[in-house]
């Protein structure tokens, strides 16, 4: 009887260490965990399209994360997206630092990659990009090369 009540007793250490696992790999792959901003400053880039970027997406530059996207929002008077991001405090970019929507592999998390300018003034609290580039989106790439296809051969056959 004791050798049955250890025995259940290692099998719901297994299992609750399996799920505590799995609890881990849903926060990492959801973005939940690690890099916090508490001291840092909001920044904001508007964009025509931004495909897939989600709230809590990484901002990068060379590679490192410097900051979260916090809020996605549509401005009504520029007819574009106004994405708002929380940069650490640690990070100073110059005024002239571009904003890219950019995509991790293939078919990878989209983020936000910011590569820094070489202006004297740094960019401060509630500032904007001047310079941004927005998502590349595969369904327009595909159509503009058939459409550039089609148009080939019809000036083929002429």
């Amino acid at each position: 009887m004791i050798e049955r009540t250890k025995m259940d007793l290692w099998v719901g250490v297994f299992v609750a260490a399996g799920f505590a696992g799995l609890l881990f790999l849903s926060m990492k792959v959801g973005n939940m965990s690690g890099f916090s901003v508490t001291n840092g400053y909001t920044l904001h880039a508007y964009f025509d399209n931004v495909g897939g970027l989600k709230v809590r997406a990484p901002v990068k530059s060379a590679g490192v994360v410097v900051g979260r996207v916090s809020e996605i929002k549509f401005d009504n008077e520029r007819y574009e997206a106004d994405v708002v991001m929380k940069i650490d405090g640690r990070f100073k970019f110059p005024k002239d630092t571009s904003a890219s929507i950019l995509t991790s592999g293939l078919l990878g998390e989209q983020y936000i990659g910011l590569d820094a300018g070489g202006d004297d003034q740094m960019l401060k609290n509630g500032d904007k990009f001047q310079i941004t580039q927005s998502a590349v989106v595969l369904e327009k790439l595909i159509s503009q090369f058939m459409y550039n296809k089609a148009s080939e051969s019809d000036s083929n056959k002429k």
